[in-house]
């Protein structure tokens, strides 16, 4: 089984774990879609839409944690899935570690496409700061 991109899928979560946004944009195409529902916008469409996404979540954390727990990949078509044991640490000190599975699409080593799945929805005060989030966005247009 060929796993040519492992070791850049790695350095793209190693960037995330070291709360390195500059690195982190790097890593993606201009015209990237990046999908996470832990996020206000949760479809993210372009460089600048996925900045501020991430910007806002790495705002909140003190660590981020995304230790590979298992890993395919079609290197023919640039198509790889990782499963995450997710452990991050929120600023107030709080522990966050959940299961995490991130479907990646790559075009000339860059991603083009970044999905979370998870097995659960926002729950507690993470749902009402994200709805009220929304809503905000929603209402100012952002």
């Amino acid at each position: 089984m060929s796993t040519q991109y492992r070791a850049h899928v790695e350095n793209v979560f190693k960037a995330v774990e070291a709360l390195d946004l500059k690195t982190i944009m790097q890593h993606f195409a201009e015209d990237a879609v990046l999908f996470d529902p832990h996020y206000p916008k949760p479809r993210m469409v372009g460089k600048a839409e996925i900045e501020k996404g991430l910007t806002w979540g790495m705002g909140a954390m003190q660590k981020m944690g995304f230790p590979i727990v298992n890993y395919w990949e079609n290197a023919a078509e640039g198509k790889i899935v990782v499963e995450i044991a997710t452990a991050h640490v929120l600023k107030n000190g709080m522990k966050l570690d959940f299961p995490q599975v991130f479907v990646i699409e790559l075009r000339d080593n860059l991603v083009t496409r970044m999905q979370a799945y998870e097995p659960y929805g926002p729950h507690g005060i993470n749902m009402i700061v994200l709805g009220v989030t929304r809503l905000i966005w929603k209402l100012t247009g952002k």
